[in-house]
C-alpha cells in the first residue's frame, strides 16, 4: 500500500482494529490465544489492534481473524453490539 493511501485510511484501519480486540474481548481471548487460533504472530495482531495503529492488513488476514472469532467479517465495518446480526452464535454453526 503507498504511504498516502495508507494515511487516507488511518481511520478505518483504527476503527477496524478497535472491534478486531472488542470481539476478541467479548470471546474471552487473549490476544496470544487468538493469533495462535488464526495462524498469524502475536506482534502482528497487537499491531492491528493498537489504538494508534497505523498498519495495514489484507482481507485475507481479517477474513481468518473473523473466521477465528465466529464473526462475519462485516462485525468490523459496523458498530460492535453485543446482539449485533453479524455475530455468529452456535445456533448459526449448525
Amino acid at each position: 500500500m503507498r504511504k498516502k493511501d495508507n494515511d487516507k485510511y488511518f481511520d478505518t484501519y483504527k476503527e477496524i482494529g478497535r472491534r478486531i480486540s472488542f470481539f476478541r474481548n467479548l470471546r474471552g481471548l487473549s490476544q496470544e490465544e487468538l493469533a495462535a487460533k488464526v495462524d498469524i504472530s502475536t506482534s502482528h495482531l497487537s499491531k492491528i489492534e493498537a489504538p494508534n495503529t497505523n498498519t495495514s492488513f489484507s482481507l485475507d488476514i481479517l477474513l481468518v481473524i473473523a473466521d477465528g472469532l465466529n464473526v462475519h467479517v462485516a462485525a468490523f465495518f459496523n458498530p460492535p453490539e453485543m446482539f449485533n446480526p453479524f455475530v455468529k452464535n452456535a445456533e448459526n454453526n449448525k
